[in-house]
């Protein structure tokens, strides 16, 4: 599960609309809100910098922080949507939603693979084909999993990981519950592009003995 939920200091934002906005970007800030619960919507700065070290970290979308702003109570947020400049792709506005650490909520978890070198399908020369490097579950705010984890230990070639062979974390469940999807599967290794090759060297080989035959006899 994950560690201590981490402090996401920032600033409340005097005035609105678009000025507003433009003024704390020409300061090195990236507008944002916070907004959900109980409580009207709150609008926030943050630290240039600070956000691009949280994205560039990974797993943004699936953090809970502690939002801190002087002369508010701290409270849980979770990122529910970054707007990106289209030109530079950088962050120029971010939406947070408040918590409490009994909500639930559904957020995109990564998928770690775990003892590859235990896979028998992988020693055959099988390949790991992943289906979904991330899978959607319902999580509890105040318990999010950093990932689920895949053990690949014993799996043959042919064999398919679906979700309901990854044993889930308490408390976490699939958001799709119509079906059992799958993770990935490991396939049999590709024999033919080895064949194709040696063909290939074959064919070249023998291209270059008529070619210095034709030669020969051009010369006679």
């Amino acid at each position: 599960m994950a560690g201590k939920i981490p402090d996401l200091i920032v600033t409340e934002r005097t005035g609105t609309g678009k000025g507003a906005a433009r003024q704390a970007r020409r300061e090195g800030l990236v507008p944002g809100v916070a907004y959900g619960g109980s409580a009207d919507p709150l609008p926030i700065n943050i630290p240039f910098n600070v956000l691009i070290k949280y994205l560039r970290a990974g797993g943004f979308l699936s953090t809970l922080f502690n939002l801190k702003v002087e002369g508010h109570d701290d409270v849980r947020v979770i990122c529910r949507d970054i707007q990106r400049d289209v030109v530079k792709d950088l962050p120029i506005h971010v939406d947070f939603l408040r918590l409490h650490r009994d909500s639930r909520i559904d957020l995109a978890i990564h998928v770690e693979f775990i003892n590859e070198e235990e896979c028998v399908g992988l020693a055959k020369g099988g390949v790991l084909t992943v289906v979904r490097p991330e899978v959607e579950l319902n999580v509890m705010a105040g318990d999010i999993p950093d990932h689920i984890t895949v053990d690949l230990a014993g799996l043959d070639v042919g064999d398919t990981i679906t979700i309901s062979s990854i044993e889930l974390p308490e408390g976490v469940t699939p958001t799709i519950t119509d079906r059992d999807f799958v993770i990935a599967n490991v396939q049999a290794p590709t024999v033919a592009t080895a064949e194709d090759e040696a063909a290939d060297a074959e064919s070249a080989e023998g291209e270059a003995a008529e070619g210095e035959a034709a030669e020969e006899g051009g010369e006679e």
